[in-house]
Order: structure tokens, then C-alpha cells, then sequence
């Protein structure tokens, strides 16, 4: 008998152009946390689609519970006993919770009515075994990105799997969340589940993992216990190189007033908020999830209609009722969720990265200098895709966030607000948008930055305005930076503050 649950042996997968996948192996033990790392496109999410049936490996052996498998469809692999929380959310946004989380398996009335009660009663009897505070009968898209998560989370534990397979589980939740989710990874644990587990996080990683396996470029780099390795030796091992400077802010002259936002307000989660952005400067946002960033930036964009207040630009107030308002005054808003409100997934890198720009390219289309502006942001930026006419959707999601960083620097704009800039990208993409977004700050750019991460809002900003519930409950310049008086802020508790 096997001591693993899970063997994966020379595994290759191929498609159009690319080979994703070069002779890769993974061992699992049950009752363990075994967590993959790597680079964005390494491989880690195509692996784990091989096993569980979205994609047919070209070649290699799967060895499940030790009977030799090759599933043919997710359905196969969660009847074997194998889930999986992907990275993308993908909920049915107008069916209920209830409806959501038992999709596909809805329990039947006399085997031919959907019993919605039964639904109910089983949903609330999974959150109470979770421990999560949600209406079975609330709609998903009244659910914060966090929530919607938490039910994924649910819906992965609900099918009683061997192995749970979460792909960047911690990616929309707090600090709360986070701690419920890693005690239902104990809870899992205990009962012999096995957990692979997809993460860039390396505090978390270290804290829960038995074993890590490193994957760079499609290739097996190596596997040991999370005991035996460190921080920097996971680094090295994922990028093959040294990333020493992951914050590399660059002091640079601050100039004049370039943005100023007085009273701004729309409905409960922007209340009366006022600052100024300056040239050359990098204005940090935090706060807690709810705090009313996203808000407040998709209301400066034209996204959300302000209730109140005035939007000054060089001095000069600007009615912005549209994201075209906006771009006309080079404002450019890279959003939070790249897959509901960022990329066109059916369209190629080349015109992802060109859409928000098509003035530049006339009528009819100017596809050669299209195509030579993507060409250039791959290369500047490092995009890994076999072409700028692949889809974009075949790209990794960090490779897939590069390209709407580029999406909007071709739009040369004079502000530019970035959402959560590197939320799902790996260590070495991090550096890379981290310097990137230093150098522009350095050629006079106005950059506001939305971040949920502390050591990346406090590294790269030269002040930091923190919310809570809709409204700015601080402002803090750089002397002032400490995560003691962030939390305080971003909790609403301004007393004592230092």
C-alpha cells in the first residue's frame, strides 16, 4: 500500500504553440497540507486542471488512491472524491446561495421537484459546520467577493473529498477569514483529507504546509518539508534567480497638486471623502474589505454616479459621469477583478491591451501598430504568451493582470489608480510591478495604489489614506508608517494612535 493518496508522474501537457506542462511529478500524502509554488505560468493551476479533468494531459500517469485514473470531466473527479476552490470565482450571480452550493445536485421531491427547503436546511446545516454567517436564500451577487469565497470554500468541503485542491483560497479575505479558513484546514486534516494548496503568500505558506513542491516554467524543480526550507530558498527555487528588493520605492520629487477629490459620496460606501494627489507621488489606500476603496476609486472613474461632492483635476473641476469621461481626462482605473470587469477573455493580449486606446489606431483598425504596442509591453513587462494573438484567457492570471498593466499605461495617463496591483501574481511578477510603478512615479506620474497587503502599501507609498466604512479615517505620511496605527485606522479606532 502506498503512503501517498496522490502520484503524478512525467506529466506533459501541450497546447496550441506551448508546452505547459514538461514531464512534471507531484506525491501527496493524506492528511497533509502539500502546497505548490511557483511563478505565474510555472504550471501549479494546469496541473491540478490535468487531475480533476478541465484539461486531458498529453502524456504521464495518474495514480488516485492507488487505482491508475485519468478523469474525464470535474464531475468524474468529484465523485472519485477530488474538489477544487479555483482562483476565479465563477458563481451563477442570480440563483441564491442555497442554489449556488449545490449546484448540480440540487435534492429532489419525490425524485422529480426541487426540494428548496431540503437545500436550505442542508446549507445551513454545512455553514454551522464551517462556521460562516450567510442567508441561504441571499442572492450571490449581494455577496462581498469575500463571502462568495467562503461559500466556494463550503462547496469544496461539502462533497466529503480525499483531497481538496484550493487554489489562492486567501485571495479576497481578511485577516478573520483567513484564520476560519486554516482551522477548517485542521478540521480536514484530521479527518486524513489531503490539502494542495496554490498560494504566493509566503507567511501563510510556511505557517500550514507539511511539504512544498516548486514548479518553474512548466518544469519539477523539487519537493521537501516546509521545515527543511526557507523563505529565500523558495524564492531562489521558483525564479531561479534572487529577488532581493521586493519594495524598490525610489524617492522622487513630489510636485504640485494633480488630482483633488473634496466630499466625494456615493450611496453607503463613499461618505464626504477629501484628498489630494500629487505629481510624482504614490498615495496608498488601505483598509479592511468594506472599507469603501474599490468605491471610491470606481466613483473618481465614473464607474460608480457620485451623490456629492467635486473632482478637481490641475485645478480645474471635471463633471466625470463615465469610464470615458475619465480616460478623456487621462484618468485610468486598473480594476480589482480582473475577471469580471478586466480582461476580455474570448480576445487576444493584443487587443486586451489595446481596447482601452482605440483612438490610436483609427478606422479601420490599424492592426500593425496594435500589434507593435503589444509586442512592446510583452516585452517591457516580461507577459509570458506564445503570441499577442493567443487569447488572453490561456494565460496564467498573473500574465493576465500584466496585461492590464499595460492596457492602461498605453493610455498614458496623467493619474492612475491601481486595484490590488498584484493580488494573485507571484513573488517575481510582484517585483517587477513594484518597480514599475516606481519608475513611473518617478516620471511625474500621480498613482494611487489600493492594496490589502500591509508590508506592500507601507513599502511602496509616500503617504497612505486609510477607510473604514466608506469614510477616511486617517492620513499618514511615511514617518508615520507603522501596521499598529494602519489597523487602528482601517478598524475605526483612532484613539491612541502613534
Amino acid at each position: 500500500m502506498s503512503e501517498y493518496i496522490l502520484e503524478m508522474t512525467d506529466i506533459v501537457k501541450e497546447f496550441p504553440g506551448v508546452r505547459a506542462l514538461k514531464g512534471v511529478q507531484l506525491k501527496v500524502r493524506p492528511g497533509t497540507v502539500h502546497t505548490l509554488m511557483g511563478e505565474n505560468g510555472a504550471g501549479k493551476s494546469t496541473l491540478m486542471n490535468c487531475l480533476i479533468g478541465i484539461y486531458q494531459k498529453t502524456s504521464g500517469k495518474i495514480v488516485y488512491d492507488g487505482q491508475e485514473v485519468n478523469f474525464k470531466s470535474v464531475k468524474d473527479a468529484l465523485e472519485a472524491g477530488i474538489s477544487m476552490i479555483h482562483q476565479e470565482l465563477s458563481p451563477v450571480p442570480e440563483r441564491t446561495v442555497a442554489q449556488n452550493l449545490w449546484l448540480g445536485r440540487l435534492p429532489l421531491k419525490n425524485k422529480i421537484f426541487l426540494d428548496h427547503k431540503a437545500a436550505y436546511d442542508k446549507s445551513i446545516e454545512m455553514f454551522e459546520k464551517i462556521g460562516l454567517d450567510v442567508d441561504p436564500n441571499a442572492k450571490m451577487k449581494d455577496l462581498t467577493v469575500a463571502k462568495m469565497q467562503m461559500v466556494e470554500i463550503t462547496k469544496a468541503v461539502s462533497y466529503n473529498s480525499k483531497i481538496v485542491i484550493m487554489d489562492e483560497p486567501t485571495s479576497s479575505l481578511t485577516d478573520a477569514e483567513v484564520e476560519h479558513l486554516f482551522q477548517i484546514i485542521d478540521e480536514l486534516k484530521k479527518k486524513n483529507v489531503a490539502i494542495i494548496y496554490i498560494s504566493h503568500k509566503m507567511e501563510e505558506i510556511f505557517r500550514i504546509s507539511d511539504e512544498i513542491s516548486v514548479f518553474r516554467d512548466g518544469t519539477y524543480i523539487g519537493t521537501d518539508l516546509a521545515e527543511n526550507l526557507t523563505m529565500d530558498k523558495v524564492v531562489s527555487m521558483m525564479v531561479g534567480r534572487e529577488v532581493t528588493d521586493m519594495f524598490p520605492k525610489v524617492p522622487c520629487p513630489i510636485g504640485e497638486t494633480v488630482l483633488k477629490v473634496e466630499n466625494l459620496s456615493c450611496g453607503r460606501m463613499v461618505k464626504n471623502v477629501s484628498f489630494e494627489l500629487h505629481k510624482g507621488e504614490i498615495l496608498g489606500m488601505a483598509g479592511l474589505v468594506g472599507a469603501g476603496r474599490t468605491e471610491t476609486a470606481e466613483t473618481i472613474f465614473g464607474i460608480r454616479k457620485k451623490d456629492g461632492g467635486r473632482i478637481y483635476l490641475n485645478g480645474k473641476e471635471i463633471d466625470i459621469k463615465s469610464p470615458e469621461d475619465a480616460i478623456a481626462n487621462r484618468i485610468a482605473l486598473l480594476t480589482e477583478d480582473r475577471r469580471g470587469n478586466g480582461i476580455l477573455g474570448l480576445l487576444s493580449v493584443e487587443t486586451n491591451i489595446g481596447i482601452a486606446n482605440m483612438k490610436r489606431y483609427g478606422f479601420p483598425l490599424n492592426h500593425k501598430l496594435m500589434r507593435a504596442d503589444a509586442n512592446e509591453y510583452i516585452e517591457k513587462i516580461r507577459i509570458k504568451t506564445p503570441s499577442p494573438r493567443t487569447p488572453i484567457k490561456n494565460l496564467s492570471g498573473g500574465n493576465q493582470q500584466k496585461v492590464l498593466v499595460s492596457r492602461w499605461l498605453l493610455t498614458d495617463p496623467d493619474v492612475l489608480i491601481i486595484d490590488e496591483p498584484t493580488r494573485g501574481i507571484d513573488v517575481g511578477a510582484k517585483a517587477e510591478i513594484h518597480s514599475l510603478i516606481s519608475k513611473l512615479a518617478g516620471e511625474g506620474k500621480a498613482i494611487i495604489m489600493i492594496s490589502s497587503e500591509l508590508p506592500e502599501v507601507m513599502g511602496m507609498s509616500d503617504r497612505i489614506i486609510v477607510m473604514h466604512e466608506g469614510e477616511v479615517t486617517g492620513i499618514l505620511g511615511r514617518e508615520d508608517f507603522t501596521a499598529e496605527s494602519i489597523l487602528k485606522f482601517a478598524t475605526g479606532d483612532d484613539t491612541n494612535v502613534k
